[in-house]
């Protein structure tokens, strides 16, 4: 059997290393750190559990898909319970706005706070239904590597709009500054600001009201650990505290991967799991690369970072649902200082995950878990974390404290913080960006780092940095993109 190494054990890399098993070929997963999961890291202390990463299922057939290519079904390994409401946006002047999957329901919810929008509402969803049809449905798990293969889509792309922002599609069809926002936030979620970010990502809508938003008893991490079993049961491997620091290369095509042991691991097929700024300027040799040079790499736009606090109460907060979004006083003013200023502003915008309300087993009995998450500039601000970091998290626990969390100062067990810093040293990402390559039309589909490499034959790419992008649905997408790029197992031992 030919032999597979995959960079990177996160949910892309995983899915690869499954997809190409299925597909006839020996897999070794390598993970540099000392757990699988990459940015679905999972921390665990004092009885606590915390995801590091994602929070939601959003499209539970993908992991059915790769539970059937394994040889058994999802449900037998992982359950997922529905979280209602989604989420609840509680706005810096008082207003809320409640997600929920039931659409009658949200037509009550829109005409609660702007009726007159009503209507525009509901053509907004019938437009993020036509984008989710194309955008990901038939585009999510093509590769896009020609300008040919791009032409082919622009008819799509123009007919959907998809030059304006998401923020900008949301404000043709509402009026409501509120509901434009409540319409427009999602592209955080995947690293991508809702006044830049092309509006075919007005896809997650229609996508997360059709299919619903799930939780997986026992955490994201239960995913993580099904899908290594995964892997295991075909007989492959995942070796963790193994970091490669060198993709190596002969004749033009990658021959493996050295690493920082010393020790080299040959093999017919490379994927990176990596992020693929980090996969180019730091794995790859710079003799091999033309397209995605150090001088291209420097010009591309990266996605903003992350700030999280992880923490624990020695009490339940039992009316805080699943997902709270708490909007500062600015929403444009603040993305701007965010993406294009690289400041840390005074004020902020979270989003707190409150895991236990669904899954009490996430703590010990009668306390609660939770982690809550500022977008923040990546390192390209040059923002000194190690003062910033504990006067930041002092300011969050005080807004917590004063509007859902009463009391949160006594109630504090464990806490852990995480910043752009460990973005880049621990998670290898570039400018400690948290999602790769910002999604903007223009490093999108064809003008992304390509799933199948540019630059060296037998060199694929898999996750966030590639085609079709960020957040679960994308980086499982793209290792469906494998399918069509890489050679059947069988066919390529022919071949040898």
């Amino acid at each position: 059997m030919p032999h597979a190494v995959v960079i990177g054990s996160g949910f892309g890399g995983l899915a690869a290393a499954i997809r190409l098993g299925a597909r006839g070929y020996r897999v070794t997963v390598l993970e540099r750190l000392d757990r699988p999961g990459g940015r679905a890291y999972v921390f665990r202390q004092d009885g606590f559990t915390f995801d590091a990463g994602p929070t939601i299922v959003t499209l539970p057939k993908l992991f059915d898909e790769l539970w059937a290519l394994a040889g058994r079904r999802f449900a037998d390994d992982i359950t997922l319970k529905k979280i209602d409401p989604f989420y609840k946006i509680l706005f810096d002047d008082g207003e809320t706005f409640t997600e929920r999957g039931d659409l009658e329901t949200m037509r009550q919810e829109v005409s609660r706070i702007a009726p007159g929008d009503l209507e525009g509402y509901q053509r907004f969803m019938e437009q993020s239904k036509s984008i989710y049809e194309v955008g990901f449905e038939k585009l999510s798990n093509v590769p896009f590597h020609s300008l040919g293969a791009m032409a082919k889509v622009l008819p799509d792309f123009v007919r959907l709009q998809s030059w304006r922002t998401v923020h900008g599609l949301a404000a043709k069809y509402v009026k409501d500054p509120h509901l434009r926002i409540a319409l427009s936030f999602h592209p955080l979620f995947i690293g991508g600001n809702p006044f830049a970010t092309t509006s075919i990502y007005c896809l997650i809508s229609y996508l997360q009201n059709e299919f619903g938003v799930w939780f997986p008893m026992g955490g994201t991490g239960a995913l993580i650990e099904g899908m290594v079993k995964l892997v295991e049961s075909q007989g492959n491997t995942v070796r963790c505290d193994t970091e490669v620091t060198e993709i190596t290369v002969e004749r033009g095509a990658a021959t493996g991967v050295k690493l920082a042991s010393g020790e080299t691991i040959p093999a017919d097929v490379v994927v990176s799991n990596a992020d693929a700024a980090w996969t180019y300027r730091y794995l790859l040799p710079p003799e091999v690369r033309r397209r995605w040079t150090d001088k291209k790499l420097a010009r591309s736009r990266y996605t903003m970072s992350l700030f999280v606090w992880y923490f624990g109460t020695r009490r339940k907060y039992p009316g805080v649902p699943h997902h709270t979004i708490l909007l500062g006083p600015r929403y444009k003013e603040l993305l701007r200082d965010i993406f294009d200023k690289k400041v840390l502003a005074p004020d902020f915008s979270l989003y707190l995950h409150h895991p236990t309300v669904t899954d009490p087993s996430l703590a010990p009995p009668g306390c609660d878990t939770f982690y809550v998450l500022s977008p923040v500039p990546n390192l390209e601000g040059g923002i000194d974390w190690a003062h910033a970091a504990e006067p930041y998290r002092r300011a969050i626990a005080e807004k917590l404290g004063r509007t859902v969390l009463p009391g949160l100062d006594e109630a504090i067990v464990p806490s852990r913080l995480i910043t752009p810093v460990d973005f880049q040293m621990r998670l290898r990402s570039v400018h400690g960006a948290a999602f790769g390559f910002e999604p903007v039309f223009t490093q999108s589909a064809w003008f992304r780092p390509h799933n199948r490499s540019e630059e060296v034959d037998r060199l694929y790419l898999v996750g966030a940095g590639t085609h079709p992008g960020a957040g679960v649905p994308g980086v499982l997408s793209s290792a469906r993109v494998l399918d069509s790029v890489v050679p059947h197992g069988a066919d390529l031992a022919r071949k040898s």
